[in-house]
């Protein structure tokens, strides 16, 4: 599984990972037991909705990341998007339906291999947005949801509340 091949990778700077190869969803209340942070990142949005739900429902923060992804001109293009679900505003942020929850019949995410470096791209924005959520950053004006454009690379943010 993934998460094994991982395990395995970090294992010699890495001390005390636990690896348990299993899906979560709506039925895995007894597995976020003790989680005070998640990251979803999952490329089903039937998926992802149970997930969020069940986070939200469990008071728990998390980051959510994904990929719009198409050929439409040939070459790829779309966006990457990481949408932070604050303590206590996941509902709220739920509401903006800046979320996929439903599968794409035409997904490509799977099958192109040039996506690892949107999915290295995706990831660092997701921990620098949990940094910044952490406060390791200075964040002047707090977001909850940031999209990077793959054609133009420009970036987009919705601001949160304070």
């Amino acid at each position: 599984s993934k998460a094994e091949v991982y395990a395995a990778r970090y294992a010699n700077f890495r001390h005390g990972l636990r690896v348990e190869t299993k899906f979560i969803d709506e039925n895995s209340i007894d597995d976020l037991e003790g989680v005070t942070f998640a990251f979803v990142c999952v490329d089903k949005g039937s998926a992802r909705a149970k997930i969020i739900d069940l986070l939200i429902a469990r008071k728990i923060p998390f980051i959510d990341v994904g990929m719009g992804l198409n050929r439409k001109q040939g070459p790829i293009a779309g966006s990457m998007r990481a949408t932070v679900f604050a303590a206590g505003d996941g509902e709220r942020v739920r509401a903006e339906q800046l979320v996929p929850t439903h599968d794409n019949p035409d997904d490509i995410y799977k099958s192109n291999i040039q996506i690892a470096e949107l999915n290295a791209l995706n990831a660092c924005i997701a921990v620098m947005l949990y940094k910044k959520h952490m406060g390791f950053y200075v964040e002047d004006e707090p977001l909850f949801n940031l999209l990077f454009g793959v054609s133009d690379m420009r970036a987009s943010r919705q601001l949160r509340e304070v």
